[in-house]
């Protein structure tokens, strides 16, 4: 599908952007702007369930004092005035992929450091149906081998979880299956390759209350090493827990140190996805709610990072 445009001469499309949630915003593009091509085409791509990185929209509002900030999955419509159309392609048409990049930001109305924006790419059904259920049963085995989480500063009260960090069985495929899509996560990113290190690998669970606070992944001396970050998210269906996403924050410098600003991204765990990121980047664990208690209803996560070589 594409979309075809009456207009001969740029002129002012009045969009409304419909979100996940019944959340909607009204902005006025020009009819040649690309951030419109985009809306569009993220709406197409979905349509036709094209495979790919997320695509994560910040577009100015109020007279650029302010943004609004959406990943490209949580776009559900688009109302124009005058109206933009949809119509078919021919099959042929189809044939071609097009690369969709994992972050699209318009330029806002201040200079900004690119440097200091969070990114990260998201990518669904990482692990087979097959592979993921068999994790499952794995890791409801396993249950009485969970041991509690801890933090490098053994901070109390920071960090509220589980965790296995022994399992053979599954921390191979990851590391493997990681090693063969990391060069097209940097790409598109348009993060520079590095000499690759080792790969850890940690099996965490999330049940009701808990949590992590504000960190990075690469703030002490036995963790400087790490590049990447990852998080693979896996739970039993029906889900039977809320909150839970991880909160990306953006950057600012204050004494030669990165440090989280006030604006960030907010991660979705969806089941059989993976998320890459910066380590260096602030981010946090929302509170966990599952009213049953149950270590069987918990938000299962493989995560871990990737260390530059020496």
């Amino acid at each position: 599908m594409t979309y075809t445009q009456p207009q001969i001469k740029p002129q002012d499309i009045k969009v409304k952007i419909l979100l996940t949630g019944g959340h909607q915003c009204t902005v006025t593009l020009k009819s040649d702007t690309p951030l419109l091509h985009s809306l569009v085409k993220t709406l197409v791509d979905r349509t036709q369930q094209t495979p790919g990185f997320s695509t994560l929209f910040q577009i100015p509002i109020d007279g650029g004092r302010s943004a609004l900030s959406f990943p490209g999955e949580n776009l559900v419509g688009l109302v124009t005035e005058p109206p933009i159309y949809l119509q078919e392609l021919q099959p042929q048409q189809l044939a071609t992929p097009v690369e969709i990049p994992v972050t699209e930001i318009p330029a806002p109305a201040p200079p900004v450091n690119d440097d200091l924006i969070s990114r990260y790419a998201q990518i669904d059904n990482f692990l087979t149906p097959a592979e993921k259920n068999k994790l499952i049963k794995y890791v409801l085995a396993k249950e009485s081998e969970f041991v509690s989480t801890s933090t490098s500063t053994n901070a109390e009260d920071y960090r509220r979880s589980m965790v296995l960090h022994s399992f053979p069985e599954f921390s191979e495929l990851m590391v493997n299956r990681i090693k063969a899509i990391l060069p097209d996560v940097l790409k598109s990113l348009n993060i520079p390759s590095f000499p690759l290190g080792e790969i850890e690998a940690q099996l965490t669970m999330h049940n009701d209350n808990n949590f992590y606070k504000l960190h990075n992944d690469s703030g002490s001396p036995d963790t400087a090493s790490r590049f990447f970050t990852y998080v693979y998210y896996f739970y039993r269906e029906p889900k039977a827990f809320s909150g839970g996403e991880l909160q990306i924050y953006d950057s600012k410098i204050e004494n030669n140190f990165y440090v989280a600003d006030k604006t960030f991204r907010t991660v979705e765990p969806r089941n059989n996805s993976i998320v890459f990121f910066l380590s260096r980047y602030m981010h946090e664990v929302l509170r966990v709610s599952c009213p049953s208690k149950a270590f069987a209803d918990s938000r299962f996560t493989i995560n871990g990072w990737v260390r530059k070589a020496n």
